[in-house]
């Protein structure tokens, strides 16, 4: 069946080349390059041109589904209805699930989010598509900066243990732990010359991690206590 049965190309023609269009294109990839922003700063996944292209396409598609329907058809929204399906199937690919715990919550949230506001700009609501920006930068920033604050967050941390004895490294290990209710796994082990090395990790909160630091560097088994925060707690 010929393509023009399908389209009217006088309207496209119209729709494509007009200046509230090409705004809200551009609004829907300046408000995702924003929030990919603060994402590649973070060093997530989904950075700049990941956010900036998903907001585009949404935006485009919510353009495009009231063309496709067509003037005698009441139902203009349903390509655009179909987004929020698809931006599920990519957001579940931003999660991972471990032994212990889930990562990608937020970045896998944050794409949903700026899915919402790529269909805002394509709608031309460009009040809202800003406000709900704004409203993602500061519970990405700002909130988490409060919870930080408030200690109440449990956040994953990867703890290198060294020594020079073996048999005193674990104990002082499993004492401080015990303390603090928390099982021993070791993730890696290895000796380098006479250096015994072990990382484990521990999910707890700040005060939690500050007090286990202050233990382990002050028992005279461990030579040296450093720690790691995993990128991918987000």
């Amino acid at each position: 069946m010929p393509i023009h049965s399908y389209f009217h190309f006088s309207e496209l023609d119209q729709i494509f080349l007009s200046i509230g269009t090409i705004k809200r294109l551009l609004m829907a990839c300046l408000l995702g390059g924003i929030v990919g922003l603060e994402r590649e700063w973070r060093h997530k996944a989904s950075g700049i041109r990941t956010n900036m292209l998903l907001c585009l396409g949404c935006a485009f598609f919510t353009l495009l589904s009231a063309v496709l329907a067509g003037e005698g058809n009441p139902d203009k929204g349903r390509v655009a209805a179909n987004i929020v399906q698809g931006i599920g199937f990519l957001g579940a690919g931003l999660i991972l699930h471990t032994r212990s715990r889930v990562l990608g919550l937020t970045s896998a949230a944050t794409v949903f989010v700026v899915a919402s506001i790529g269909m805002a700009c394509g709608a031309g609501l460009y009040l809202l598509a800003l406000l709900a920006t704004i409203i993602v930068l500061i519970s990405l920033t700002l909130v988490r900066l409060f919870e930080s604050k408030l200690g109440w967050k449990r956040y994953p941390l990867l703890y290198e243990v060294r020594g020079q004895d073996q048999n005193e490294l674990y104990l002082a290990l499993l004492a401080v732990l015990d303390r603090a209710n928390i099982h021993l796994n070791i993730l890696e082990r290895d000796v380098i010359g006479t250096l015994e090395r072990m990382t484990f990790q521990v999910v707890a909160t700040q005060h939690t991690h500050a007090s286990l630091l202050i233990e382990l560097r002050a028992s005279e088994a461990t030579a040296k206590v450093i720690t790691f925060r995993d990128t991918d707690d987000e």
